[in-house]
């Protein structure tokens, strides 16, 4: 699915619910600034915990060994942040097609 797509499912969804209130182009800025807020996080830091859908979140990379492909030579490589993407309980059931119980669901975090 690209950003186009994903900007014709949100329109289409407006559409049905609200009637055609809303324009793609209106659409498409939504799309890109709720993207661009998540971005803007990101780089400031900063957990997004979207209820129902996952989080987004920096995890620190550590510094480790690596090997040169061409030469097999030992490089090492820094350590990074790198975002990272946590799914919900409910996400992952939709997914595995299973049936998803929120009384089940613990507000446990593990790393």
């Amino acid at each position: 699915m690209t950003k186009a797509d994903l900007v014709e499912q949100v329109t289409a969804a407006i559409a049905r619910t609200s009637g055609p209130m809303i324009s793609k182009k209106d659409c498409a800025r939504v799309v890109d600034a709720f993207l661009d807020a998540v971005k803007h996080a990101l780089r400031e830091q900063h957990n997004i915990e979207v209820r129902g859908f996952g989080t987004f979140k920096i995890r620190r990379r550590k510094t480790r060994m690596a090997r040169n492909p061409r030469t097999g030579d030992p490089v090492e490589v820094a350590a990074r942040p790198v975002p990272v993407f946590k799914p919900s309980k409910e996400l992952r059931a939709l997914v595995a097609n299973e049936e998803f119980d929120p009384a089940d669901e613990d507000d446990s975090y593990d790393e």
